[in-house]
């Protein structure tokens, strides 16, 4: 079994371009959460030429809308959305340096392409899993959009939240790759 890569953020190019699919990765620094209602927020102040509440250069967004927190827990369940709704957004906020997006599902061929141009990395975590990730998330601080409840922009501080390269720079794209083996071994 292949051993886990260690990150840190924020990301830089050299770090990206070392990331290929199928690599086990653990994340420790800062994620932001954002769902779709914060996305839609977000590209509105790009085209009316606003700052955005958070530097997104080097950035990771983690697509979840956590559950609350339980007494004595920093945050509750903390499962990944379904990533292909934020795709009408993404391309903005990967032209203002975001440099990871974690989800579930694959994403679509404009999204995979965008990953290529701008240099960025898309990461599956595992669905169904939400209260094992939330152990690995040390602080959770809402820096946005408070009025959006679960939906806000979350500041996470991580230490070892595990995911897998499911897009890289170089094209690569794990769901299309897991089909063609499955495919190859003449099972399916």
């Amino acid at each position: 079994m292949k051993e886990y890569k260690r990150i840190t953020t924020p990301l830089t190019e050299d770090v990206i371009a070392d990331l290929r699919i199928g690599d086990r990765v653990l994340i420790s620094g800062v994620l932001y959460t954002a769902r779709d209602a914060a996305h839609k927020r977000l590209v509105e102040l790009i085209e009316q030429g606003k700052p955005l509440p958070i530097d997104l250069q080097g950035q990771i967004i983690y697509y979840v809308g956590p559950a609350p927190a339980k007494p004595g827990q920093v945050i509750g369940s903390a499962g990944p959305t379904t990533s292909y709704r934020m795709d009408p957004y993404t391309i903005p906020l990967l032209k203002l340096g975001l440099k990871g997006m974690i989800g579930k599902g694959n994403r679509s061929p404009e999204i995979r392409k965008a990953c290529q141009v701008y240099k960025a990395v898309y990461f599956e975590a595992v669905g169904g899993a939400g209260a094992l990730l939330a152990k690995r998330i040390v602080s959770v601080e809402i820096v946005a959009y408070e009025d959006l409840g679960p939906e806000a922009i979350r500041r996470l501080e991580v230490k070892d939240f595990p995911v897998i390269v499911a897009n890289d720079i170089y094209g690569g794209d794990i769901f299309e790759e897991g089909v063609r083996k499955y495919r190859l071994t003449g099972t399916g």
